[in-house]
């Protein structure tokens, strides 16, 4: 992908957004996720276009699918959730565990 910061991003309708803040993606495993624009030169300006809202990336400009009322309504970009895990040792004792167990015993007969 060869989307710079800076480049102008325009609405469906023609008119000019903002310029591109910030890239999402993961170009090895090829997975564009979106857009960060700057919508102003003062802070707080910055919205998020996510990737099915983006119709063409050009060299030297962004051609967004919804109009310049509809880019109104772009969230701001928020940091991304945590990340949980959870080890087999975390459900042992648990209410999913003695399901689980339940429903193998009637399946192998035993139960």
């Amino acid at each position: 992908m060869a989307l710079s910061e800076g480049i102008p991003v325009y609405s469906s309708d023609e008119r000019e957004l903002g310029r591109v803040e910030h890239v999402l993606a993961a170009p090895k495993v090829d997975i564009f996720d979106g857009i960060v624009i700057d919508r102003s030169r003062l802070p707080g300006g910055h919205r998020f276009v996510d990737a099915p809202e983006v119709d063409e990336i050009f060299e030297r400009g962004v051609l967004l699918k919804i109009t310049a009322e509809e880019a109104q309504g772009l969230p701001t970009p928020e940091a991304n959730p945590a990340t949980m895990s959870a080890d087999p040792g975390d459900l042992e004792g648990g209410e999913l565990e003695h399901k689980l167990r339940r429903a193998w015993e009637k399946i192998s007969g035993r139960g």
